[in-house]
């Protein structure tokens, strides 16, 4: 048998609990051992962590930035290749394309790319690892709008199944190139290098909140839905279920955030919503000044590291009635936890035909739930409760997106029967033998073969 020269931290070393578990961001940890950690520095270390398992007949997991909810990364018996360390950002002034690690994050690489006048659409939140946002699509800022952030992926660079590198785009190895774009945790390969395409900073972003209480749930939602649709391509409207940090009662939080370059644009952008949101919010702040950097702290604020957290969602049928359908969701939230439930506008994206790629669940509305809570004495209650609401959402879901799912948990549609069955092909001929870990289903059987891509509830 061939020994592979690598640097990798067993399960006898003192270190290893460290490695394992340091960097996975949701602390209801999960009960998988790897057999060994690989903690990369180059493409070399990605290449020999590949010829290990091949020369022991193991599995490969990959982790980028350690905020997959469901810590898919931790795998029984596999090597775990950790890129934590594994960094780069490079920009490309000409071309506006910047190359980057898989471990970089928005929050990085947006603060990398602020000074020469440019911007990414990563991750809401700030500690979110572009390798697994971008393989899942990337419903990142102003997605309604802007598109997927996948859609800015340039190229690619990969380490094989086989332990080769190689170089995708459209035009090389495109079937790869293809799938990198929506299969999440089950591409077939492991990314070394994104190649994004950037686009212009904004010199004046501008916040329009407003906090209402429960009573008035059903105007408040209602009327988020129509403004969404009417506002111009700048803003990203969101709708959330929250319990107010202050006073510990439920409230229905909106937002509308604006993407200009000049201050009088912003204020023209937020003057419907300022002018005709209903009366009755106990919090209003109008056209406030903001910036990538500030909604970055407020989404730190909003997910805080050393909680307990699961994640779900859906995509809401387009012409469901949201409102009712989101009802227990956005007003039952656990009591005494920190949890939200999130309402997404999607729309006019959502009806505008998909490049040619895995990505193609979608609809105009999103929800997903993110429970959090600190006590691990409360984990069957505040899991009972996300099952209780998407058993009744999920009848009014078209599908759901990768990101914010537990395939553990529930099954359901993730792509178009097409793309999903053509995924299915391309892992099947980049990784025969499941080389690379997947989808982490129930008891992790999935392997080659992937999801089902159905409604489980229909079955």
């Amino acid at each position: 048998m061939t020994v592979i020269e690598t640097k990798a931290i067993y399960r006898d070393s003192p270190d290893y609990e460290r490695a394992r578990i340091g960097r996975v961001f949701n602390h209801r940890r999960p009960n998988r051992y790897p057999h060994a950690v690989v903690e990369a520095t180059c493409v070399q270390d990605i290449v020999n962590a590949v010829q290990l398992a091949k020369s022991q007949n193991l599995r490969v997991s990959v982790r980028s930035g350690g905020h997959s909810w469901a810590a898919w990364s931790v795998r029984d018996n596999a090597i775990l290749i950790d890129l934590g360390k594994y960094n780069f950002i490079e920009y490309d002034a000409e071309s506006k394309i910047a190359k980057v690690s898989p471990r970089t994050t928005g929050k990085m690489l947006n603060e990398y790319l602020a000074p020469k006048g440019r911007m990414f659409a990563g991750g809401h939140c700030p500690d979110v690892g572009l390798g697994g946002f971008l393989l899942q699509g990337g419903m990142g800022w102003n997605c309604k709008n802007w598109g997927w952030a996948c859609e800015q992926i340039a190229a690619i660079d990969v380490v094989t199944a086989e332990g080769i590198p190689l170089h995708c785009n459209d035009q090389e190895n495109s079937d790869l190139f293809w799938a990198a774009r929506g299969a999440g945790p089950g591409f077939p390969a492991i990314v070394t290098a994104f190649y994004l395409n950037t686009r212009e900073y904004f010199e004046a972003m501008k916040n329009s909140t407003f906090i209402y209480p429960l009573s008035e749930y059903k105007t408040v939602m209602d009327w988020v839905q129509k403004a969404a649709q009417e506002c111009d391509s700048s803003i990203e409207a969101v709708a959330v279920g929250i319990i107010d940090p202050q006073t510990k009662v439920p409230a229905i939080l909106t937002s509308f955030v604006t993407f200009q370059q000049t201050e009088s644009a912003a204020l023209a952008s937020l003057k419907s919503v300022n002018e005709n949101h209903p009366p009755g919010a106990i919090f209003e702040a109008l056209s406030q000044a903001t910036s990538i950097a500030n909604e970055y702290c407020a989404q730190a604020i909003a997910n805080p590291e050393g909680h307990r957290y699961i994640a779900e969602n859906a995509y809401i049928k387009n012409e469901a009635d949201v409102t009712e359908v989101l009802r227990k969701a956005m007003t039952t939230l656990p009591e005494g936890s920190k949890s939200f439930t999130l309402w997404f506008s999607m729309f006019p994206g959502s009806r505008l035909e998909l490049p040619d790629m895995a990505l193609s669940m979608q609809s105009d509305h999103y929800m997903a739930l993110y429970t959090v809570w600190e006590k691990e004495e409360d984990d069957e209650r505040c899991t009972k409760w996300v099952r209780d609401v998407m058993r009744e959402v999920e009848r009014e879901s078209v599908g759901a997106y990768l990101g914010d799912s537990d395939f553990q948990v529930r099954k359901t549609m993730f792509w178009g029967d097409e793309q999903g069955r053509r995924l299915g092909e391309v892992r099947r001929k980049w990784d025969p033998q499941g080389r690379i870990c997947g989808y982490l289903d129930q008891g992790d059987k999935s392997g080659v073969e992937g999801l089902e891509n159905v409604h489980e509830w229909q079955k």
